[in-house]
């Protein structure tokens, strides 16, 4: 499949603290998470990089890291074919994400100094803005900042590094629908819940919600809508 009808992604003016090749690596792994580079395409640097209105070079030094990651495959002369993933794979890796996650976020509550509480809340609201925009890429990377930076509270860096991989091995194809049913947008305000509960002191809440959200990786957001209890 070509990628030839692809719509534009979005530029890579945001991350400014990190260099162009991380930058553009995040963007593109958002792309693939929410579908925006499909399963089976194949795509090439200098397309990609078009798109992202950089030169070819960091796009295929990106993809290169993205191919480590088992995101994409490398086809010699052609570019870059997006993998595809079983739902027994998602399945698998979301019950690991259930394993660490909420103790962690529980464990951590006690932990996040008062003074950056305001932090949090701007970066939950980085998420809102991108959902009320429907852009899923800054979606997806707005949201992976948030949480890495939750969990980076529990000083253990392996953890966070692995949780961080879990999550770019997840596929997350339901987020369009949900942006054209205004669904997205009350997902993304569970990230104001969560800094509420932190602010609140309320641990055993924080878990619980976090149980919850991750739960939607299998459910809406990947479009399996799971009935109500």
């Amino acid at each position: 499949m070509s990628a030839d009808s692809v719509q534009p992604l979005p530029s890579v003016r945001r991350l400014k603290r990190e260099n162009l090749r991380d930058s553009v690596a995040h963007a593109l792994r958002a792309a693939v998470i929410s579908g925006e580079m499909e399963p089976g395409t194949v795509y090439s640097a200098p397309m990609l990089g078009a798109k992202f209105g950089v030169s070819a070079t960091p796009v295929r030094e990106a993809m290169l890291d993205l191919v480590k990651e088992g995101l994409v495959i490398s086809l010699p002369n052609k570019g870059f074919r997006v993998t595809e993933m079983s739902d027994e794979d998602l399945d698998n890796v979301t019950k690991l994400r259930l394993l660490i996650e909420p103790p962690t976020v529980r464990d951590v509550v006690p932990l996040i100094p008062a003074g950056d509480i305001p932090r949090l809340r701007e970066l939950a609201e980085d998420i809102v803005v991108a959902a009320e925009a429907g852009n899923l890429v800054d979606y997806i990377e707005a949201d992976r900042v948030f949480h890495v930076t939750l969990l980076a509270y529990s000083g253990n860096p392996r953890l966070v590094d692995v949780v961080s991989d879990l999550r770019s091995q997840t596929r997350l194809l339901g987020l369009t629908p949900l942006v054209k049913s205004g669904r997205l947008v009350q997902s993304a305000a569970e990230h104001h819940e969560l800094v509420d509960l932190v602010a609140a002191r309320d641990a055993a809440g924080a878990e619980q919600l976090m149980l919850r959200h991750i739960g939607h990786v299998r459910g809406l957001w990947a479009g399996h809508p799971q009935p109500e209890s």
